[in-house]
């Protein structure tokens, strides 16, 4: 159900907030053996808090909105107290002294953590198969990954563990899993939502959104976690709309984009495209004016993201070194060796490879060659988003090329991993609000991704138009068979 649905059974006293929590946790030990969405999971603290919210409740005080809602954490946000491992060796036994900004706002709206979820390994990766702790399984088909990086929250999502989770977006690493996971997941504007407390991978990329059941929710949960916030000097300084306002108002006359350059390439799976189109059918149904348009620069955005946010990540991970923080190999004489055994032993390949990639992209005699001229183009990516938007509301695409693809399929070639981010990393590279939702379904019952991408800080405009599509296509009528597990 609806995080509002929920709320109103909490409020007529239909169930309480422990019993709520207990039924989460309970599905969580049962069906979370096969998925393995989370890497640790707080019974405890869930449960004394949730007792504590129906003690208010009971005695009439007044509560915030998410009072006594179960929550999942992608586990690269900081959680005082608790473990933040980012899925490495590396951060194996780290607790973090502090808590980040989205999840304080989280807490404080009433929200209850109920674990902290898995992940690609520092976020690097997308299908969950990076993590130091094991894979994570879609929810679909256990014999299918779930996407990344944030896979956890979004198989926790679709598997009824929680009722919303957060995760993060460095080039479609929210909206991805939730394209493959059948959920809606989204990306705000870069600097909509702070980044305190996310363990940086790629700093001008990153950005926090959540995962949910619903349009509505994603709306609700984004409420409550952006906004300014002076721990981060890139987040915006701009007025809080109300997400959910336009959500009444109807779409017609609106104009929408398919970029024309998703729809006519190589290795655009032929259900996902008539599944997409589809939905434009759809919204145009709903009164709505699709356009086709051109964004020349779209498909280079894979070979311009992967120089930098490597360079970034180079950069970033460099405080990974063993000696203040984290793991440390014992046994060596000299720091340099110490350090390199360290990240030798404490980082799994797919960071080893990027940060290679990085270091050598942003060495002397290549900076100019390599991560100067991806700036380049990456500003030529955003001119070309700017030029579509003077011609319409919103840019519709694929979020994935493919449905969910098998475990293990890419383990020989990192450079089909990196294939699955093409529709979605150039949002990232913008800065833009993006969102993904499911508009259908393919032969093998695999879910399929539409993504609507939007202007800078229109996130009010891209929830309409999803919360619209999502209510006239009941896509989600259907729901992963039995106990969310099919083999």
């Amino acid at each position: 159900m609806a995080i509002a649905e929920w709320r109103q059974k909490l409020i007529q006293g239909e169930l309480s907030s422990l019993e709520l929590v207990d039924e989460h946790i309970s599905r969580i030990k049962k069906i979370d053996q096969k998925l393995h969405a989370f890497l640790l999971v707080n019974e405890e603290k869930a449960r004394a808090t949730a007792k504590k919210i129906d003690e208010a409740r009971a005695s009439g005080e007044s509560l915030p909105s998410l009072a006594g809602i179960p929550i999942a954490i992608k586990d690269n946000l900081c959680t005082k107290g608790i473990k933040t491992t980012c899925s490495s060796k590396m951060l194996e036994n780290f607790v973090a002294p502090y808590e980040s900004t989205v999840t304080k706002r989280l807490w404080e709206a009433g929200g209850l953590l109920v674990g902290k979820t898995n992940l690609d390994e520092f976020a690097m990766g997308s299908s969950t198969e990076t993590s130091a702790f094991g894979a994570t399984l879609n929810p679909w088909n256990i014999k299918r990954v779930p996407g990344g990086s944030s896979g956890g929250s979004a198989a926790a999502v679709a598997a009824g563990l929680c009722v919303a989770a957060l995760g993060s977006d460095t080039g479609g690493s929210i909206r991805q899993p939730a394209s493959f996971c059948g959920v809606v997941g989204m990306k705000p504007t870069y600097g909509r939502v702070s980044r305190w407390g996310l363990v940086a991978f790629a700093s001008s990329l990153d950005q926090v959104g959540p995962f949910t059941s619903c349009v509505s929710d994603a709306a609700e949960i984004l409420q409550v976690i952006a906004g300014k916030d002076p721990k981060d000097s890139t987040c915006l300084d701009s007025p809080l709309p109300d997400f959910s306002e336009l959500f009444t108002k109807p779409i017609q006359g609106l104009r929408i984009g398919l970029i024309k350059e998703c729809f006519h390439q190589e290795g655009l799976n032929k259900e996902v495209k008539e599944s997409v189109l589809n939905a434009a059918k759809k919204l145009e149904s709903l009164g709505a004016e699709i356009i086709e348009l051109s964004c020349p620069r779209f498909n280079d955005g894979i070979e311009t993201y992967y120089v930098i946010a490597p360079s970034e990540a180079s950069a970033n991970l460099a405080r990974y070194d063993g000696v203040k923080y984290g793991f440390r190999y014992e046994g060596e004489e000299s720091l340099a060796s110490m350090t390199a055994i360290t990240r030798a032993k404490g980082f799994g390949n797919e960071v080893q490879r990027r940060i290679l990639i990085g270091t050598y992209a942003l060495s002397a005699g290549y900076f100019d060659a390599y991560y100067k001229k991806a700036q380049k183009v990456r500003t030529l990516i955003s001119r070309d988003f700017k030029n579509a938007f003077k011609k319409v509301d919103l840019l519709l695409t694929p979020t994935s090329p493919t449905t969910a693809f098998h475990s293990g399929a890419h383990d020989d070639d990192p450079l089909a991993m990196y294939l699955s981010d093409l529709l979605t990393i150039p949002a990232n590279l913008a800065g833009l609000p993006a969102i993904s939702l499911p508009c259908g379904f393919d032969h093998l019952g695999l879910p399929i991704g539409l993504q609507l991408i939007g202007n800078v800080l229109e996130e009010s405009r891209l929830l309409q138009v999803a919360y619209h599509y999502e209510q006239e296509a009941n896509v989600m009528n259907k729901h992963p068979e039995g106990d969310f597990i099919r083999s």
